[in-house]
């Protein structure tokens, strides 16, 4: 649009009580809608905080109320006493395998959702111009961002694919007795990453790294294979129930905001007669 266009452009000016009346009653409801906004952005921030503490207590302390504890990593919560306390060189070796032609799907890891397809997500990232040598990756393995491990970047992967060179991927020793949905919640709680970090290196803190000799001299507690299991599906039940509460006040965050900016359009193309509202 030309400066020519915007001088030629019609507006349409009400009188200046009947501007002053607009304003005045967008003032009041559009504060109205913010606040609820607000106020639902707080119940969201609650609700992940609930769903993250659910977790955390649950992978370190168990479901089942045991009163004898140990202590496996400081200051992380004391585990049961009938869990073992290994570390993950003895439940995982590094992964060594690559792809010959990059042909795999290729994975994503992130601190929001694990492991996941790169297809899946909805952004726009620089891609290699060849993914061959990206490492190989099978159901059942713990793929780390090295970089990003100190946001919590990692998890057990539930697909086959490729994941970078620089990525850690490890997979479960033949005899060990492991649930991938406990250890992906184990893995990414906040006392695990907090460890992960604290043995981190790097220049900047932003740009730490987990090494795998590192990785796998860190301690980790191993409950029984059952309750591992209870403990997974317990928070794969409570994770869904907060999950679908976040999505919902979140469609709810989405219609108030239709609302607001609706509610403007209507006011100032006189769709409403606002002076009876402020009146």
């Amino acid at each position: 649009m030309s400066a020519t266009d915007v001088r030629n452009f019609v507006l349409v000016v009400p009188p200046l009580d009947e501007q002053r009346a607009i304003a005045d009653f967008l003032d009041r409801e559009t504060a109205r809608i913010d606040t609820l906004i607000e106020e639902q952005q707080r119940l969201i921030d609650l609700l992940r905080e609930r769903r993250q503490t659910s977790i955390d207590e649950s992978v370190w302390c168990g479901i089942d109320g045991d009163i004898g504890v140990q202590s496996v990593i400081e200051p992380a919560p004391k585990v049961p006493v009938h869990w073992n306390r290994l570390r993950n060189k003895q439940i995982l070796e590094e992964a060594d395998g690559v792809s010959a032609d990059g042909s795999e799907e290729l994975l994503s890891v992130s601190h929001l959702t694990g492991v996941t397809p790169r297809s899946e997500k909805n952004v726009t990232m620089i891609e290699a111009d060849s993914l061959d040598g990206y490492r190989l990756v099978e159901p059942g393995d713990l793929v780390i961002n090295t970089m990003w491990a100190w946001m919590g970047a990692l998890g057990v992967s539930s697909y086959s694919g490729i994941v970078s060179p620089a990525y850690g991927v490890y997979r479960p020793l033949r005899h060990a007795a492991l649930e991938p949905r406990y250890f992906d919640y184990l893995y990414r709680s906040r006392p695990y990453v907090v460890e992960m970090t604290r043995y981190s290196r790097g220049i900047w803190s932003s740009r730490l790294r987990i090494y795998p000799e590192v990785f796998l001299r860190l301690p980790v507690p191993v409950p029984p294979l059952d309750e591992q299991r209870r403990i997974a599906a317990y928070l794969d039940e409570q994770t869904s129930k907060i999950d679908t509460l976040i999505a919902e006040t979140e469609r709810f965050i989405e219609l108030a905001r239709e609302r607001r900016s609706a509610l403007i359009t209507a006011a100032v193309t006189g769709q409403i007669d606002v002076r009876a509202e402020v009146a």
